[in-house]
């Protein structure tokens, strides 16, 4: 555990901004020129009005922080961006699924409680951490303060974005007694085995084990009841399907393909646009089920699934309709090799 998170867990309410309480010189300011941009003073005259920040304080912390082309490149070349016959490889592999079943054999009594308490099932928690961080090993390692620094004020792209969530990690460490300086992350800022961005840290993390710190580095409980209350509160259905393989008998699909993954059209509907079910339904999927069409990119032939209302929450995780499917299909094998084992030990 490195020091920023034993100060995470036990320095709660004892970490203010009032050791940086340091009159900036005009000299050390004439040579920082993200201090002297109008959108870095705006951004400091907001957390002063709005949060009661200091200036001088949040000047000196923002002096600090390192802006990274590197950090620009990485989020220019996303893995999204690959087709899914190189993306699935990435994250769908022997490996994750060995890993996987081992933390869910190690987990299974929390897991348990967390399909209890929230209605996620085991395996799509497991598969979330798995896909976010390896299950804890890879937590990343840009410091979160430049990251969401550069994003915010050097990407204009997503600069709103970052810049409300640079909002959301000052008011977590403050929240948390934690120095915004000391935590690392991805490179768009996101944080612990679950790679929570600032505002799900803060919205959705949970004490799960009780001991009044709510810990996504460390705690693996504390993990297991975030992802899974991340989930419930953006409308997992218990019980119900995620995706079916769908198949093509005509060009009218290409009238129903859309960008948004939430579902708008029932299955009844598909048919009629010549999209239907690869085999027989799964359960709790009827004509009047709603469904969007996901067309995912091979090197020869293009795959076609449905995705129902679970699929589009966890896209909510990341707005991906190649990161769902990855997350569904390793969700899947862990499901059907830890239910073989169970099988075969009986």
């Amino acid at each position: 555990m490195t020091a920023a998170h034993h100060k995470l867990k036990i320095r709660a309410a004892l970490f203010t901004l009032a050791p940086l309480l340091l009159i900036v010189s005009s000299a050390f300011a004439a040579d920082n020129s993200l201090i002297e941009r109008p959108q870095a003073q705006q951004f400091i005259d907001m957390m002063m009005s709005k949060h009661q920040f200091e200036r001088a304080a949040l000047t000196q912390l923002l002096s600090e922080t390192e802006l990274s082309s590197e950090i620009i490149k990485a989020i220019t070349r996303p893995y999204e961006s690959k087709p899914w016959h190189q993306y699935r490889p990435i994250f769908v592999t022997q490996k994750r699924i060995k890993r996987g079943l081992e933390f869910w054999q190690a987990n299974s009594e929390t897991l348990a409680r967390a399909e209890k308490e929230y209605g996620v099932p085991p395996e799509i928690i497991t598969a979330i951490i798995g896909v976010e961080s390896f299950y804890g090993v890879h937590k990343g390692r840009y410091r979160v303060l430049d990251a969401l620094t550069t994003l915010g004020f050097d990407y204009p792209k997503r600069g709103k974005f970052f810049r409300r969530e640079l909002a959301q990690y000052l008011l977590l460490t403050r929240e948390e007694g934690v120095d915004p300086r000391s935590i690392k992350g991805s490179y768009a800022g996101a944080m612990g085995q679950p790679q929570f961005i600032a505002s799900s840290y803060r919205a959705y993390a949970v004490d799960f084990n009780d001991d009044g710190i709510r810990d996504l580095w460390d705690s693996t409980e504390d993990v297991i009841g975030s992802v899974a209350n991340y989930f419930r509160r953006h409308g997992w259905q218990q019980d119900q399907p995620i995706a079916s393989r769908a198949k093509i008998n005509d060009n009218g699909f290409k009238k129903v393909i859309k960008r948004s993954l939430k579902p708008t059209m029932t299955v009844a509907q598909f048919n009629t646009h010549g999209v239907a079910l690869d085999a027989s339904p799964a359960e709790g999927v009827t004509d009047a089920t709603k469904a969007t069409l996901i067309e995912l990119k091979n090197e020869s032939t293009n795959e076609y699934w449905l995705g129902y209302r679970n699929f589009y929450v966890i896209s909510r995780y990341n707005h991906s309709a190649l990161y769902s499917m990855a997350v569904f299909q390793l969700a899947t094998e862990l499901r059907n090799q830890h239910d073989a084992a169970r099988t075969n030990v009986n």
